[in-house]
């Protein structure tokens, strides 16, 4: 338990300190946040609020990750490198596309087939490396077969299939996390919660692995490194939770795509190397409802000839233009995703009661 500790704080403090002196050189450069014209009207006064925070999270994760091994002298596995590099990859997206939007002065960053580009490769590299480096069980991080609670053995699937999937699945979360991140600490909030989650899933994992015949029984996890998985977990939900520190209302720091699409990629990796893919949908159905509120709002739109379901989409802003006060819709946001959370866990556990 030490390197998950040491992780957990690390990257705590990592963005607790970092995000302050991220936040000096990003306004003395004048890297500040570009607003739809578009949007709320009570969004136009964050005008300038320093972005590409995403970064400052990026570094602490990577740096409390091999900071807390090398304090306990322990080796990195390779399904954690794996997710670090998924985290990385589409983190290097997503700056792209922040500074493009800040050197070029407009709302719009990389082009759609640039930025999707760059997303595919980092994805396909990541499902085709997921598939190999077997332990010693045979047992690769990800799995050719579609998880709920652990892999559904009647749905395996071909190599072509299984990247598809993977590529789907990093697009949902990415896309999730950034449609999500359109209020003051909404997405980090969220996120928190969601890898609190995942570092208690893979520590249970653990102690119930198949790998150890002390604990194995009728229904043990076949997962890789699952102890090291808890340590990216919680590195990443410490590393979320010091970084609200200056992204709650008023926001002195932005994540930017740098952040929400390394985290949406980082929880997609989570679901598939724990086997719980579909499980995500209930852990993280907040980004769920939001990006379904976006796609109910474009289909009701081109159905009906231009009538709008919601005042604005994401549904965050339908609520903005409700007048409600942007804390609130924060704070009843945050209390849907930590009862997704909780009903997502309750059902993991549920699951193994049932079968031991």
């Amino acid at each position: 338990m030490k390197t998950i500790v040491f992780a957990g704080g690390l990257a705590l403090l990592g963005t607790l300190l970092g995000t302050r002196l991220a936040i000096l050189i990003l306004v003395k450069k004048g890297y500040g946040q570009l607003i739809r014209d578009d949007g709320p009207t009570s969004h136009h006064v964050k005008r300038g609020t320093p972005t590409m925070g995403g970064l400052v999270i990026i570094t602490a994760v990577v740096l409390a990750y091999f900071g807390s091994h090398l304090i306990t002298f322990t080796a990195p596995s390779a399904s954690a490198l794996l997710v670090l590099f998924l985290f990385t990859g589409l983190g290097v997206v997503g700056f792209l596309d922040d500074y493009i939007k800040i050197r070029k002065q407009r709302s719009l960053g990389l082009r759609s087939k640039a930025k999707i580009a760059g997303q595919s490769i980092v994805a396909i590299l990541f499902a085709l490396a997921s598939l190999q480096f077997p332990d010693e069980r045979g047992i690769t991080p990800a799995s050719p077969a579609i998880s709920f609670l652990r892999d559904i053995e009647w749905l395996q699937l071909p190599l072509i299939l299984v990247i598809i999937w993977v590529m789907l699945l990093i697009a949902a979360a990415s896309n999730g996390v950034n449609l999500t991140d359109g209020l003051d600490g909404l997405a980090s909030g969220a996120c928190v919660m969601i890898f609190g989650a995942y570092t208690l899933v893979n520590i249970w994992q653990y102690n119930q692995s198949c790998a150890y015949t002390a604990s194995a029984g009728p229904k043990c996890y076949e997962v890789r490194d699952p102890y090291d998985l808890a340590v990216v977990a919680v590195a990443l939900a410490g590393a979320c939770f010091g970084f609200l520190w200056w992204n709650a209302e008023p926001a002195k720091i932005f994540m930017g795509d740098t952040g929400s699409l390394s985290l949406g990629g980082a929880l997609a990796a989570m679901a598939i190397f724990t086997r719980t893919e579909l499980l995500l949908v209930i852990l993280g159905g907040l980004l769920v409802i939001e990006v379904m509120s976006v796609i109910l709002q474009v289909g009701f739109f081109k159905l009906t000839g231009g009538r709008r379901l919601f005042k604005m989409s994401p549904i965050h802003h339908h609520f903005e233009l409700l007048n409600w006060a942007q804390v609130t819709i924060v704070m009843r946001f945050w209390i849907i995703a930590g009862l997704c959370v909780a009903a997502g866990l309750g059902i993991f556990y549920a699951e193994w009661v049932a079968g031991t």
